[in-house]
């Protein structure tokens, strides 16, 4: 799901030798390729902080540290 889509392939896409649908097809895929990881993120999010509040109410020190460290590494990507 993660694709690196450079400035220079953009370009490409819409120089002199391309079609206007091959420059509205990378954008499109640009787009839905931003999309989708926002969702998958923000999933991701949530389903860590129903694990964080769960590992609160159980008392869980251990599964606490683990879940928030991974929401850190989220956040921070």
């Amino acid at each position: 799901m993660e694709n690196n889509y450079s400035y220079a392939e953009f370009l490409k896409a819409v120089g002199k030798n391309s079609s206007s649908l091959q420059a509205e097809k990378l954008l499109n895929d640009i787009y839905m390729d931003l999309f989708l990881n926002h969702i998958h993120r923000e999933q991701t999010k949530k389903r860590l902080l129903a694990l964080i509040d769960l590992a609160l109410d159980e008392k869980n020190e251990s599964a606490f540290k683990e879940f928030t460290d991974e929401l850190l590494r989220v956040e921070e990507n």
